[in-house]
């Protein structure tokens, strides 16, 4: 049969790693039965014999011989005389195989079913990458930049995969040039329309996760448990780690000797803070664990209402907060609970700007603007009204309450 430009396109596919002989021959021949459905009317009394591997492709057509002038249906019957045509001892009631040639199908039907051919390939390998990056979910991948947008960087892996890094999921002193190549992990594989959508992420907690596991050989191995994993992405992060062998200090092996087994980890972070604590079940010493760096004098919790109450020396409260309040919002994050601190013995009144080692000296201004310069003036405030008058985030807002708390509230 001849070889046209339709045939020499099974090269270009069978060598093809995501898809399998047999699979390459399904799709070939649901092709052919499509346009010969079209061709034809139907395609049941049709037989498609297909070699993929040499570029072979033959389509007969098997109709059933008719006395002359007696063919109803030009697709499923055939005249005695034309049947005699290809063969001189055909008789009436026999069937006849014919070979149905490419030209026979028209140009425009060998264009079509060429691009339609691709089209069935293409979307079965996306359908394949698909499969391969669901699995990958969740998982550590590197891949090199490929182009970057304002948006999001397009990433390529080895077998030219596109991965999309968006902006929102770049730790904010992420830069990468052209070429580099990014490590993160898979947060999410979805098919938009028959194309997949791979998603990369370096600001999932999970990310910090995998990294533990890369990076410290005793929780590749199971020997310590990545209980759970808080972060604000470039800032800080805290980890609480636990291990079922007495003899491991969990903590103790994740950082390393002067934390030589956490430097990468952090470097690959943009040197995010890492603080690592010992999982415990203790409530009390868990909730003080993730307040550390700070010192806690003593804690009242309610588990009824997922909150608890830290009382720490004047001094240790900056600590517990932290900058920004990143420490207290992780640790709060970290244990599930609501965490408030407070100073010991101390009740007046205090000017906001005291407080500009905890609190930036934007959001001070912020208040000082409609008439609130003092630490009470400001606890004095319904939450939701600050946040209309002074056009900061309710997180900041609340975030600076629970650092004036810590002064004056009982």
């Amino acid at each position: 049969m001849e070889n046209l430009a339709l045939i020499d396109s099974f090269s270009e596919f069978k060598d093809d790693k995501l898809i399998d002989r047999v699979t390459l021959m399904a799709i070939l021949e649901e092709v052919f039965r499509s346009t010969l459905k079209r061709r034809f009317g139907s395609d049941d009394n049709f037989d498609i014999i297909i070699n993929p591997d040499k570029g072979d492709l033959e389509i007969w057509r098997n109709r059933v011989v008719v006395a002359d002038g007696e063919v109803e249906d030009d697709n499923e019957e055939i005249s005695l005389t034309d049947a005699r045509k290809i063969e001189e001892d055909f008789e009436v009631g026999e069937d006849v195989s014919e070979e149905v040639k490419l030209f026979d199908l028209g140009r425009r039907s060998i264009l079509a079913l060429r691009q339609n051919l691709i089209s069935k390939i293409h979307e079965h390998d996306n359908t394949n990458i698909y499969k391969q990056f669901k699995e990958l979910e969740g998982d550590l991948y590197t891949a090199e930049v490929h182009h970057i947008r304002h948006r999001a960087i397009i990433l390529l892996d080895d077998d030219g995969n596109e991965i999309i890094l968006p902006k929102d999921r770049q730790i904010p002193s992420d830069f990468f040039r052209k070429g580099e190549n990014v490590r993160g992990v898979i947060e999410s594989v979805e098919l938009k329309g028959n194309k997949p959508s791979i998603v990369m992420s370096r600001t999932s907690p999970l990310f910090l996760e995998k990294l533990f596991e890369s990076e410290i050989p005793e929780v590749f191995d199971g020997l310590i448990t990545v209980k759970k994993v808080v972060r604000i992405p470039g800032e800080k992060a805290k980890v609480a780690v636990d291990s079922y062998d007495d003899r491991i200090d969990p903590v103790g092996a994740c950082v390393g000797m002067k934390g030589s087994r956490i430097h990468g980890i952090v470097r690959e972070l943009g040197n995010e803070n890492i603080d690592v604590i010992n999982y415990t079940t203790n409530l009390n010493l868990y909730i003080t664990r993730a307040l550390s760096p700070a010192r806690i004098t003593s804690i009242k919790i309610n588990e009824e209402n997922k909150t608890a109450q830290a009382v720490l020396k004047p001094e240790e409260v900056s600590k517990a907060i932290g900058r920004g309040g990143h420490n207290i919002r992780l640790a709060g994050q970290l244990t599930g609970y609501e965490i408030d601190v407070y100073r010991e013995g101390v009740e007046e009144d205090v000017e906001l700007t005291e407080f500009s080692d905890e609190i930036e000296a934007w959001v001070i201004e912020a208040f000082a603007k409609i008439g609130l310069d003092t630490a009470r003036s400001v606890l004095e405030q319904d939450a939701e009204d600050l946040v209309r008058r002074t056009d900061l985030e309710e997180e900041t807002v609340l975030d600076v309450m629970r650092i004036l708390k810590a002064e004056f509230e009982e």
